[in-house]
């Protein structure tokens, strides 16, 4: 099939949970990367390799092990800097994870003053397909604030509607955050042309890269994010660790968001002062072995080239929307188009809830997600609770999509759909 990675079985040999057999008997085939992505061998072994022999607490510990776990901890930061192009290392900060990366930015943005103020009158723009944890944290800043929340509504294909897009991003913006790849619909946005409108009435963008960087090739300057956040486990790296990238400038502007160690240039009881960045925004001891696992997935990634991984996802997701549409009463949720859409495709069947489903497919070995997929309302908006969705990633066969396709089949005529 054209556009699969050409050592598509090389690949695969490098996750060893690929080879999993299951309680029922059933090779594992795994088609919920969208959720978290499995890890391979290398991230295992330089995570396992840095607890056995380097572990130490970082830029505190005058020792030689603590000199290996600073080093090894700043150099996961200038792996991750080159693999999302980002013009400085001071510009990346290490979080736990997406969900915290945005809140931080929230609440700073709450605490900001200056032109990152925000009060009454203003506005902050999201969108209906986003992630709940790119919808809660708005949702709380405007109500503390007195400012409005507005967002962009979604066409029946599954796109963003930018019909209004000159009269919901206004001179009373303050900021646009938004989804760069639906985790639901699996649509890309196109987040320079939204970032270029924001930034004509001086808001600030703010850009969820979560499904993004593990399967396309990003550049966060390119792509006009003033702030852009994305997490460890959707990049073959480990639960525990996130990313919040920004501009120099908009995080030298911002209130630090928790208070401790590290996070100081010196404490006294009456008051204190500020670090520089990152380290402004990383108080206390950080996930330590898990930035180092990241950073030996964003190496690993990198070896294979992000070009190569978005072709095959293309083609691996052009393929599943092919199998799909052979199923009697299956709608797919979301763009048709492969070269639009990522890897993440949510589906409905029709007479069979979502559980029930994800329950029979896992029968025979199959792995979903079944739910709303933290997206309530891009569910409401196409009138649906929840739906059944799978979703591929770079190690990812098309006879994993034939399994896929056969176990529906099965679960119609399990439930005796006409």
């Amino acid at each position: 099939m054209e556009g699969l990675l050409p050592e598509l079985d090389v690949i695969r040999k490098d996750f060893p949970i690929l080879e999993r057999v299951l309680d029922n008997g059933q090779s594992l085939v795994y088609l919920d990367s969208a959720n978290t992505s499995q890890k391979p061998q290398v991230v295992i072994d330089t995570m396992v390799d840095h607890l056995e022999r380097h572990n130490a607490n970082i830029s505190r510990a005058m020792h030689q092990l603590g000199a290996e776990s600073t080093e090894a901890f700043e150099a996961a930061r200038d792996k991750v800097t080159a693999f999302i192009g980002a013009p400085s290392r001071d510009e990346v900060i290490f979080t736990k994870n997406a969900t915290e990366s945005l809140n931080l930015v929230a609440n700073t943005l709450a605490w900001a003053t200056g032109d990152l103020a925000i009060g009454e009158g203003d506005e902050v723009v999201i969108t209906e397909m986003e992630h709940h944890s790119n919808i809660v944290p708005w949702q709380m800043l405007t109500q503390r604030k007195g400012a409005t929340l507005t967002w962009f509504g979604l066409t029946d294909e599954g796109r963003l509607d930018l019909s209004n897009i000159d009269e919901l991003i206004n001179e009373r913006t303050k900021v646009v955050s938004l989804t760069w790849v639906s985790n639901m619909l699996g649509t890309i946005n196109p987040v320079a042309e939204i970032a270029r409108r924001a930034h004509e009435v001086g808001a600030i963008v703010v850009v969820d890269a979560s499904q993004a960087v593990p399967q396309l090739p990003v550049d966060v300057t390119a792509s006009g994010a003033d702030l852009l956040v994305f997490t460890g486990h959707k990049v073959v790296g480990p639960t525990g660790i996130g990313v919040l990238w920004g501009k120099r400038a908009v995080l030298d502007a911002l209130p630090p968001f928790h208070g401790g160690g590290e996070m100081i240039e010196t404490v006294r009881m009456d008051v204190s002062t500020y670090a520089g960045i990152p380290h402004k925004f990383e108080a206390g001891t950080p996930p330590i072995v898990e930035a180092i696992g990241l950073g030996a997935a964003v190496d690993y990634l990198g070896h294979i080239g992000m070009e190569a991984i978005h072709d095959h996802e293309k083609a691996i997701t052009a393929y599943a929307l092919e199998g799909l549409a052979t199923l009697p009463g299956l709608t797919v949720l979301g763009p048709l188009d492969a070269t639009q859409r990522g890897g993440a495709i949510s589906f409905e069947l029709e007479g069979v809830h979502p559980h029930d489903i994800a329950q029979v497919l896992d029968s025979r070995g199959v792995a979903v997600r079944a739910g709303h997929h933290c997206a309530k309302p891009a569910h409401a908006r196409f009138g649906v609770q929840s739906s059944t969705r799978m979703s591929s990633y770079l190690y990812t066969t098309p006879a994993e999509i034939d399994a896929l396709v056969e176990g529906l089949e099965y679960t119609r005529s399990y439930f005796k759909l006409s």
